[in-house]
């Protein structure tokens, strides 16, 4: 079962409160598990090796003069009080299963203020769906349902394969949290919500919004098992027609400010309907958004199911038809644009991805759940007393969200002449070469390096999170400065891309190995805020300041499915940028915002279609140059 280092315990729920993050410290028996105890302790890396890493890391983002400076910096740093946070952590380390997870779900999600919506839930969009209806959207939605049930009866089971890199097991307990977990705001550090299926209190229903109105439906008879479709569609039928009427859009309180959510959910929480209504979305096992119809004026339909993924579009729009605290909600609209969003403090993206592959299969192959259980019970309304102030809670969200929505610029692309295979031929890794690829289409743009992010996993460590990859290095501003030089033949170009692909390879494998420098980074100042002591010289830095304000936030996020996850910049000069690499294209999504002119999504997605195809173009003639 998940356990807490500190926690409260009412009835099998496991709550994470005053920004504590859970743990799971000996899991049921089961074939998910069965690695689990074998995984080792994420280590602290020397102290020599992570700085000697992280001058090289921000050397290209420097001038001479700035870099000496850092360097001076470091220098003193290593001496003092580096040493003494060395030695802090390493203590820490000893006493935690894992030494940065508690930190990381704190300062990364549970103490971030501004709004989740863009800032840190990600949106995944999915194929699009045939049907154009309310018939074929209640049919899609009860077999998506199903499909959901059908993944979670493994996750209950534990009958999930351990996944591996390479032959390495990885830690499979995010797969425990995406499912039945919810975020709850709190004034200065929200809190987080999980309710384990094999303690008595698991939940059984879903909650379905539609119209703006909330449903907690039961999903499971009273034999224990999941309905069949056939009685999900019944039930949902029923709902949708109870639910014509367009309520006032509370689910769009989720979308603001976490401090001022905080203030609104304090006082929904008054009324005794309002609580219930709130429990009953936070127990439920995830959210199910029937959306209306987009405007018909859709040129990039991609697009704009990408944007109704990430934000719902919009007060005008969709976006009151959810709850963006809870960690997943599946979005079916009624013109076949489907997709989820998930709330990231429960896990990263290849959990979430696996669980939607499974579904998209489910879901195409038309799978019947079986026969009917007995004694399904009807949908039952959430409802909610809104106060005067509460109504202008909720028109003040709508407004500041509509802000956001204007503001985030985010389009999808398939670039379609190569895939995975092209890279594979040429004997480079393709990861490596998509981010120098990346970094490239930002150079030649913006006439200057990225400091660039990549999400690199930590799951080979028990209840690992993530680490960064900095892409961007002296043997990818090289190439980057002679790819454009006329004066250089192809062969040099290929030679210095080569090297950069490798720096980047090397870089992702001493990150997977728990040898970033990021964390560790983060983790000597945290020790350093812990024990009383001043923020280190090295963290205030303009060099540490420059190199991690990351102007390329980037994720490779794998799917069987042609799906594609998004989200937003981290930074408001900056771009997010995520793909679905497969074997002969790449499914893109770009964002950026439109306050900062420089960066546009689409001249963006333009020099980057341009870069890929100029890349291998560098390979014409080659005699390996054959896929």
């Amino acid at each position: 079962m998940l356990r807490l280092l500190s926690r409260s315990t009412t009835r099998g729920i496991v709550r994470v409160s005053q920004c504590t993050p859970t743990t799971m410290t000996r899991p049921p028996p089961g074939k998910m598990f069965s690695r689990q105890a074998l995984l080792p302790r994420l280590p602290v890396p020397a102290l020599d090796q992570t700085l000697d890493k992280y001058l090289k890391s921000v050397r290209p983002l420097l001038t001479d003069e700035e870099f000496n400076n850092t360097k001076q910096i470091v220098q003193e740093f290593s001496k003092n009080p580096g040493p003494k946070l060395q030695t802090l952590l390493e203590q820490r380390a000893s006493q935690e299963e894992n030494w940065l997870s508690e930190w990381w779900m704190k300062i990364a999600y549970l103490e971030f203020r501004s709004p989740v919506t863009v800032n840190v839930s990600p949106g995944i969009v999915f194929p699009r769906q045939s049907y154009r209806d309310k018939e074929g959207q209640i049919r899609f939605a009860s077999m998506l349902i199903a499909g959901i049930l059908d993944f979670k009866l493994m996750t209950d089971n534990q009958t999930l394969p351990v996944d591996h890199m390479g032959k390495n097991p990885l830690c499979m307990t995010q797969y425990y949290k995406i499912l039945s977990a919810c975020r709850t705001p709190g004034k200065k550090c929200d809190s987080w919500t999980c309710y384990p299926p094999n303690e008595p209190n698991a939940p059984k229903h879903i909650v379905v919004a539609h119209n703006n109105q909330f449903f907690a439906f039961d999903v499971y008879g009273s034999d224990g098992q999941p309905l069949s479709e056939a009685q999900i569609y019944r039930q949902l039928k029923n709902l949708v027609q109870d639910s014509e009427q367009v309520s006032p859009p509370v689910g769009i309180l989720t979308t603001e400010n976490r401090s001022t959510w905080a203030k609104a959910y304090t006082e929904l929480a008054k009324d005794k309907e309002n609580s219930i209504s709130l429990d009953k979305i936070k127990h439920s096992i995830c959210l199910i958004c029937l959306d209306n119809k987009l405007p018909q004026d859709m040129s990039d339909e991609r697009s704009v199911a990408a944007r109704q993924m990430l934000h719902g579009g919009g007060s005008r729009l969709n976006s009151g038809n959810r709850w963006f605290d809870k960690t997943l909600q599946f979005v079916v609209g009624r013109d076949g644009i489907c997709g989820l969003t998930y709330e990231h403090t429960s896990a990263e993206g290849p959990p979430v991805v696996m669980l939607l592959d499974h579904v998209v299969k489910y879901c195409s192959e038309n799978k019947s759940s079986g026969s009917d259980s007995p004694s399904p019970v009807s949908p039952t309304k959430l409802r909610f007393n809104l106060s005067p102030n509460i109504q202008d809670m909720i028109a003040t969200a709508g407004t500041q969200l509509d802000v956001l929505v204007d503001d985030v610029d985010l389009n999808v692309f398939v670039f379609q002449d190569y895939g995975k295979n092209f890279p594979k031929s040429q004997k480079m890794s393709p990861d490596s070469f998509l981010q120098n690829a990346i970094q490239l289409a930002y150079y030649r743009i913006h006439k200057e390096p990225a400091p660039h992010y990549e999400t690199g996993t930590l799951r080979m460590f028990h209840l690992g999170r993530t680490d960064t990859i900095r892409t961007c290095s002296e043997a990818s501003l090289e190439f980057c400065k002679a790819f454009d030089d006329g004066n250089i033949p192809k062969e040099r170009k290929v030679e210095l891309l080569r090297k950069a692909v490798q720096a980047h390879k090397g870089y992702t494998n001493e990150v997977i190995q728990g040898k970033g420098i990021d964390r560790h980074l983060l983790g000597l100042k945290l020790a350093a805020i812990k024990n009383g002591m001043n923020v280190p010289d090295l963290h205030m830095d303009m060099a540490y300041t420059l190199s991690t304000h990351f102007r390329m936030s980037t994720s490779q996020v794998p799917a069987h499915s042609d799906s594609v996850l998004v989200f937003g910049p981290v930074v408001p000069d900056g771009y997010g940028v995520c793909y679905n690499p497969q074997e002969s294209q790449v499914h893109f999504g770009v964002s950026a915002f439109n306050i900062t002119p420089e960066t546009n999504s689409k001249n963006y997605i333009d020099m980057l279609r341009k870069t890929l195809l100029e890349m291998r173009d560098l390979f014409e003639g080659s005699l390996n140059s054959k896929l």
